[in-house]
């Protein structure tokens, strides 16, 4: 996720003119980062069984599984509300986000938030009950702990994983909010002097996400997006590369047709095999599996392209997954398959985007209004006038066919086809795709493609 802004409450927050809603465009590759920006208040299986520790857990294996399953449920909530035509994804561009670093930087901002604020905050995120708060930051602590844990020295996954925790100069973090920061969330804090030098603040929060995500990322904040009001930006950077488990053979790629949403077609290079893969059919519906190696690591990564029947079926395909919450889970394939026709297009996206009008629509309200109880975050009287400006979050993912590089149901039963002769599945038309971690279910990446053609 990007960063989250924190600012002074004015008199007038919404739609503030100095500020746009804005979506953009990432020369660096391969990352996701997000960023929440404040000021005082101006308008604006088990973890264990994946990655052992010598620590007792935090969370039962239930609990943990149960959140994971609020945390899924969320992730696409938001890749719908990110599908829909009115969103920041414009129905004619590819889009690509990670709804886990969302989740993290909210759950971050919760420790920082009391009363009803951080009740919202909760429900929206999957909490529930009094203590729902201190299981987002015991959820939180296990997935950077575990799931973020770079596997790239046991032959699995590169992954990096980074918070960060910006205050002004003139303010010190509540004790309490600071140790859950440090304690749970492994965050970085750094003073910055956003009231004097605010452009320079926000080259430092840029240079920090630069370094973290190995230059792929230079810029989240973007210009003018913070000022003299601006008292904190909580931030968090991921970054993943993973190599196929059966890598594509470079020398069979070759441009086939791709069918648009407008009817019309373009020429885009394709990714061929022969060899076995795991595909499942459903009524118009195929999912793809597509595991990155493991090594050594005890985690499973894979990517999961889910190819409506019809041509057109992306943006109902996606309203799907976000109404009914064990969609994804009933439909991941569970056994290699011969195959016919076999053919995935090569991508690359990159997409940011301000998120706040989108968890607004969610039903995240409060952060953002000159109600919002955000007086945790700093040990100050000024705490009483801090609310959320803006959210920024930047992503990039490529697909090609040595892997992926990434920065940034219903109570029906649902019976799997068998098939004796030889699947196809020819990804010819839009598509959705996400990466997740198998062993936990805990979603990475979710976004769409459109046009394999267009240019990130």
């Amino acid at each position: 996720m990007g960063p989250v802004a924190f600012s002074k409450r004015r008199a007038v927050q919404q739609n503030n003119p100095k500020h746009p809603r804005k979506t953009w465009k990432s020369h660096h590759p391969d990352q996701s980062s997000t960023f929440l920006s404040g000021e005082p208040r101006v308008s604006t299986q088990s973890l264990n069984q994946v990655c052992p520790t010598t620590d007792p857990p935090t969370m039962a294996a239930a609990d943990i599984r149960l959140s994971i399953a609020h945390q899924t449920r969320f992730a696409l909530r938001l890749a719908a509300a990110l599908s829909s035509p009115s969103a920041a994804a414009a129905p004619a561009a590819n889009a690509a986000f990670s709804p886990l670093s969302l989740h993290v930087a909210l759950s971050l901002l919760a420790a920082g938030a009391g009363g009803a604020t951080r009740d919202q905050l909760a429900a929206i995120l999957g909490g529930d009950g009094p203590s729902a708060a201190e299981g987002l930051h015991a959820l939180a602590e296990q997935v950077v702990q575990l799931v973020l844990a770079d596997g790239s020295g046991a032959g699995g996954p590169r992954v990096a994983f980074a918070d960060g925790v910006f205050v002004d100069a003139s303010l010190k973090l509540k004790p309490a909010f600071g140790e859950v920061a440090v304690g749970k969330y492994r965050a970085e804090t750094q003073s910055v002097d956003f009231q004097k030098k605010a452009a320079e603040a926000a080259g430092q929060v840029n240079s920090w996400v630069e370094k973290i995500t190995s230059g792929l990322i230079k810029e989240i904040l973007p210009p003018g997006s913070v000022d003299h009001t601006t008292r904190l930006v909580l931030g968090n950077a991921l970054y993943f590369k993973g190599a196929w488990t059966q890598k594509f053979d470079a020398s069979k790629t070759k441009d086939s047709e791709f069918h648009l949403l407008d009817g019309s077609s373009v020429q885009a290079p394709f990714m061929f095999s022969t060899d076995k893969q795991y595909i499942a059919s459903y009524n118009n519906l195929k999912v793809l599996k597509l595991p990155y190696q493991q090594g050594g690591d005890k985690r499973q990564f894979s990517m999961y392209i889910l190819l409506p029947e019809a041509q057109d079926g992306i943006w109902s395909l996606a309203e799907k997954l976000s109404s009914e919450p064990e969609f994804l889970e009933k439909h991941i394939p569970m056994q290699k398959v011969p195959v016919g026709q076999f053919k995935v297009p090569k991508f690359k996206i990159s997409f940011g985007f301000e998120a706040s009008k989108l968890l607004k629509g969610l039903g995240l309200q409060l952060p953002f209004s000159p109600e919002a109880d955000l007086a945790e975050l700093v040990d100050s009287p000024e705490g009483q006038n801090l609310c959320v400006s803006s959210i920024f979050h930047k992503s990039f993912v490529e697909v090609n066919e040595e892997g992926t590089e990434a920065a940034a149901a219903s109570a029906a039963t649902v019976v799997l086809r068998s098939f004796t002769m030889p699947m196809d599945f020819v990804a010819d038309h839009p598509f959705l795709f996400l990466i997740r971690e198998d062993m936990t279910g805990v979603v990475l990446f979710v976004g769409h493609v459109v046009n394999p053609l267009l240019a990130p």
